[in-house]
């Protein structure tokens, strides 16, 4: 059984799938997103900054979700080092950038139930996997679990790190692994958060805490494999009494601690990011450490980019997963994607890393934004509005015409 062709068909229905398939049909494109929904409870929740709350406000009933979510009006970013030289506390506030917020953390089963709510109108959404691709000269055809065949010129591989999409297409990756393990919890406290997300960087990596609603917090909580798997295995009593010391009292006693989650830290790349009537997004072109909440943030401009390469060609007569579309879309991405996975993967090796050195540079570079108020306005600049990608779908909503 064949469907109609589409324009183009996203492998995947997680936050990155269902982004980008939304972004593709505002922008347009007949659109199909096929995959299964998630058939377990993510605990996770994601810090979206600047253009992504844009984009959400695009294509999302962003009323009701921002209700569910939690504005994030302070970065705060503790040395948490035990030698002589400890850098000053650095705080950046959204007010400073002329913000209300600098961006909104949200659970990730809200975030996907309203990307699934807003697909229900624009797209198609096939609930099933894909068990076949075969790439031809002049399109791509899918085979489902269903036995359902969907044709399409472009195809937009979002399932994951394990990608059998990127596969197919012959896109090799680059991967590489650290000595560390996380852990993710929700958590309940005594003291406000005040909307501000801590991050304490310390010789075992970073332990962060994103205000949650009321008085909760959501950790991310990264150390050495030997000691995630020893508070693992610690009762909650245990648990809250380690974390407290963590956290150096910073919130007070911790409490109704959810369900404790872990994985090992490991980096991964895609060396192409479009090949051969497929463009890779998310997980199946980056994988990077929990770190300054980048991962999903990138994921979106993936998603923004592929809609504003592929109208673009439908607009102008091109093939739609032609040579022309894939190579802007790589060039697009690759300065971005390289800057994020590469600050990320530095910051995590300077915080392991035992040489004096490296530590002074960074404690350095901390005390010259506590002490530089132009400097931390730079640098919230880039964080929200990053220099290397700036899809017209994440530009302010008041500042251009609405979709």
């Amino acid at each position: 059984m064949k469907q109609d062709i589409f324009d183009i068909a996203v492998i995947g229905a997680g936050p990155a799938g269902l982004i980008a398939g939304l972004a593709c049909a505002k922008s347009g494109l007949r659109t199909a997103v096929i995959g299964p929904a998630p058939r377990f409870l993510d605990r996770r929740t994601s810090a979206l900054f600047g253009g992504s709350i844009e984009l959400l406000k695009r294509l999302t009933d962003w009323g009701q979700l921002a209700a569910r979510s939690v504005p994030v009006a302070g970065i705060r970013i503790v040395d948490g080092g035990e030698g002589l030289f400890r850098a000053p506390e650095v705080l950046f506030r959204a007010r400073e950038a002329g913000l209300d917020a600098f961006g909104y953390n949200i659970a990730n089963a809200v975030l996907s139930d309203a990307l699934e709510a807003a697909c229900a109108s624009c797209l198609t959404r096939v609930d099933a996997g894909v068990s076949h691709v075969d790439i031809q000269l002049d399109q791509v055809a899918l085979t489902t679990d269903a036995g359902v065949t969907i044709q399409a010129p472009l195809v937009v591989a979002a399932d994951g790190r394990a990608s059998a999409t990127r596969g197919a297409a012959g896109i090799d990756v680059a991967d590489w692994s650290y000595p560390q393990s996380v852990i993710v919890a929700t958590f309940d406290h005594q003291r406000e958060h005040h909307n501000i997300s801590t991050e304490l960087h310390r010789h075992v990596g970073p332990l962060t805490v994103v205000p949650g609603p009321d008085r909760s917090s959501n950790l991310v909580w990264i150390d050495t494999h030997e000691e995630v798997a020893r508070l693992l295995a610690l009762g909650d009593a245990e648990f809250a009494s380690a974390l407290t010391t963590g956290l150096r009292g910073l919130l007070g006693k911790p409490s109704a601690i959810s369900p404790r989650q872990s994985f090992r830290l490991a980096g991964q790349t895609a060396k192409q990011f479009a090949k051969n009537r497929v463009i890779v997004v998310g997980e199946a072109a980056h994988v990077i450490p929990p770190i300054g909440a980048q991962g999903l943030n990138l994921s979106f401009r993936d998603a923004a980019t592929v809609a504003e390469m592929a109208s673009e060609a439908k607009r102008g007569g091109e093939d739609i997963g032609g040579e022309a579309t894939l190579n802007r879309y790589d060039k697009a991405r690759r300065a971005d994607i390289g800057t994020r996975v590469f600050a990320v993967d530095v910051l995590n090796r300077s915080l392991l890393s035992t040489i004096p050195g490296v530590s002074l540079a960074r404690g350095l570079g901390l005390f010259a934004l506590a002490s530089s108020p132009a400097l931390r306005a730079r640098v919230m600049r880039e964080g929200i509005t990053p220099f290397a990608s700036s899809p017209a779908l994440m530009a302010p909503v008041n500042a251009t015409t609405e979709m």
